[in-house]
């Protein structure tokens, strides 16, 4: 094979990755803002339905159970909670991985745009809300931001921690983790 054969043929090769690569882009900013769209039809119907049963947790919606909704005021952030978390679920908003409002609430979400993306620009003294599906407003602030290893299950459940929020970095290499404990009153 002569050197200008051998040229042609890495040419194309790059440009056929440079053409896999845009649309891997292309998919990946669509399943965002497809993610985005259902999470705000989510949030609406959640706010708009009726408060949950003293004692019932969760809400049943278009076939999914909620278990409230997250705010986050400096990101300018509000986003439904599904009660169970399961990767189809995580498509479409944050999950609930562990706990309960109560206990230990520990909430997981795609590093999506309009989801956790940003969650590492959190700092102590930010404050989180979450509105369970009874109408209870749950004040939490932020006390610290940690990256942890994605097999760390263990430290991402356990502690003292009131709510704990996570997600994957853009590598998908570690978890950004947020710490969070009650606000008093």
């Amino acid at each position: 094979m002569t050197k200008q054969v051998l040229g042609r043929r890495l040419m194309a090769l790059g440009a056929v990755l440079i053409l896999c690569a845009l649309g891997l882009t292309a998919y990946n900013h669509w399943d965002d803002r497809r993610a985005q769209r259902q999470a705000a039809r989510m949030l609406e119907e959640l706010k708009a339905a009726e408060p949950a049963e003293q004692g019932a947790d969760t809400l049943t919606l278009d076939g999914a159970e909620w278990l409230g909704w997250l705010s986050i005021p400096s990101l300018e952030l509000e986003l439904p909670v599904q009660a169970e978390w399961s990767y189809p679920a995580l498509k479409t908003s944050p999950c609930r991985y562990a706990g309960t409002p109560e206990a230990g609430l520990v909430i997981a979400a795609h590093n999506y745009e309009q989801h956790f993306a940003r969650l590492s620009l959190l700092t102590a003294g930010d404050t989180v809300e979450f509105t369970d599906v009874s109408g209870a407003v749950h004040r939490y602030t932020v006390l610290q931001v940690e990256t942890l290893a994605p097999t760390a299950v263990a430290e991402m459940t356990g502690g003292d921690w009131d709510l704990t929020l996570f997600t994957c970095t853009y590598s998908g290499q570690a978890r950004v983790t947020v710490r969070c404990v009650k606000m008093a009153g």
